[in-house]
């Protein structure tokens, strides 16, 4: 009897769903479309990869709807519909059958699906092709240039010798900037294989802040690398050659003269040769801290450090200016610390980049703020005007120093900063709606502790449905990276003008 039991408790346990577990093997899929990137959850259970329907709905506006006598589910999209069940691999797509490697699976109250489900059900009744690239694991929807870019080390050298193919063929831009090597291929984004480790003169190979570029970056020892770009067969190739710098193959096998001459060195205190240019751009908010999230899902967080990482890109390649972002990733960082990162790397300019919020959805357009002083922050500024204190220097002399507190150090800047926020707003006016109040004064944290001309910009507001649509574009993004860096570039001009004697 107790085996009897036994067997119908197994023969039971048989016949239940597979409940998907997550694994720590199962990294997300991104989805790619004309509106951006977005991550696809995924579950593996049994060497399946599943997907969620209720993500599914949402990503694609399909409606879901449980059918409880058919064992299965509806979806519908656009009056076309998509019947699958938990029974049998293969769903109905308006009446056409088509198979799946495996039946849906119910895990309490929700439906999953194998990823194939989305190009192979969906994608027929899709106003857009859908695509899978599981090796990189891609969704694609539209029509989307997405070559592959494969990288490999031939040669460690020195010289080191490296080669990277596009497949199929296209248009290819290569730049150098100091130690780095920008490939930027014409395309949507890239579906990349890079080498597990870099070697040689190379320090890493990685996918850029931009879907289309390809960033090399090389070790101190470099010397400048050689590129050459052809085309074949395979795709386009570009080798890339990287010698050793003169300065370290100088150095090779040699030992000090003991007897040689010191090099005359400048004691701390006497200024040298200026220093490069450095801007900060500031990706408000981050981590547990989202800023505003409008009714569609974009959080601020991630929209002010997609658009940082593309002022930093086009500043870096096309200015070659030295950019620090406060934040690299999805992290909080206090308001203190985003000031400290300006001062501590003597930056030149400080950006602020947000979204703004409104308790209703009415409110809509673009804002350039800058510091409004107090009484004590006019006071501050007066006393810089008429004092300073003298302090000797190592080698003779002194130096003027300005002692003002570390929470008004924007009082000196306040004019400076009011011309940058005019520039802004006049580039950001080319490419996005403005608010009614387009540039305005007040007192903000981050920017009274900048001792730096600094701005704060507010993007769009995301509370509003049609600008929260329009900021998560890639055309919204790189047009206002672009009026960003626009308007430094302008301030610059403005800047050496007016030191110009």
């Amino acid at each position: 009897m107790a085996r009897v039991a036994i067997a119908l408790v197994a023969t039971v346990l048989l016949a239940l769903p597979l409940l998907p577990q997550a694994q720590d093997n199962a990294p997300p899929y991104t989805l790619l479309s004309r509106d951006g990137r977005r991550p696809i959850q995924v579950v593996s259970t049994g060497g399946r990869e599943l997907v969620s329907l209720d993500d599914i709905a949402a990503l694609f506006q399909v409606t879901v709807r449980t059918d409880s006598l058919a064992g299965g589910v509806t979806m519908t999209y656009r009056g076309k519909t998509i019947i699958a069940s938990a029974d049998r691999p293969m769903a109905s797509v308006d009446g056409r059958v088509v198979a799946l490697p495996s039946p849906l699976v119910q895990s309490g109250k929700r439906w999953f699906a194998p990823v194939e489900f989305l190009p192979r059900a969906l994608g027929p009744i899709y106003d857009q092709r859908i695509t899978l690239r599981p090796a990189a694991r891609l969704v694609i929807v539209g029509e989307l240039r997405v070559p592959r870019l494969s990288a490999r080390i031939d040669s460690a050298g020195p010289p080191t010798r490296a080669v990277m193919i596009v497949s199929p063929a296209g248009r290819v831009v290569t730049t150098t900037d100091n130690n780095r090597v920008l490939i930027r291929v014409d395309a949507d984004a890239l579906e990349t294989a890079f080498p597990p480790s870099a070697t040689g003169l190379i320090e890493s190979i990685r996918l850029g802040d931009q879907p289309d570029t390809v960033v090399v970056t090389l070790t101190r020892g470099a010397g400048p690398a050689r590129l050459v770009v052809s085309t074949a067969d395979e795709g386009t190739r570009v080798i890339i050659e990287i010698p050793q710098g003169a300065a370290a193959e100088a150095g090779r096998g040699q030992t000090a003269d003991p007897r040689a001459p010191v090099p005359e060195t400048r004691p701390p205190g006497i200024d040298t040769a200026p220093a490069p240019l450095a801007i900060v751009i500031d990706a408000g908010h981050g981590g547990d801290d989202i800023g505003v999230r409008g009714a569609r899902g974009l959080e601020e967080k991630q929209l002010t450090l997609d658009v940082a990482r593309r002022v930093r890109s086009i500043l870096e390649s096309r200015l070659g200016l030295r950019v620090i972002l406060t934040r690299e990733d999805d992290k909080t960082v206090s308001l203190d610390e985003r000031a400290a990162a300006a001062n501590n790397n003597k930056a030149n300019l400080l950006v602020s980049l947000h979204a703004n919020g409104a308790p209703s959805g009415t409110p809509s357009g673009a804002e350039v703020f800058y510091d409004r002083l107090d009484r004590e922050g006019e006071a501050a500024r007066r006393l810089i005007e008429t004092q300073s204190t003298a302090l000797p220097v190592i080698g003779g002399g002194t130096r003027p120093i300005e002692i003002i507190p570390w929470d008004l150090a924007q009082a000196r800047h306040i004019e400076s900063s009011g011309v940058l926020a005019g520039v802004v707003e006049e580039e950001l006016r080319k490419v996005v709606p403005m608010s009614p109040r387009p540039k305005q004064q007040a007192p903000m944290r981050l920017l009274s502790a900048a001792n730096m001309p600094a701005v704060l910009v507010e993007m769009a507001y995301l509370t509003n449905s049609g600008q929260e649509k329009q900021a998560g574009t890639d055309a919204f993004k790189n047009g206002v990276a672009q009026a960003i860096v626009n308007a430094i570039a302008r301030f610059r001009s403005l800047t050496d003008d007016r030191e110009t004697p």
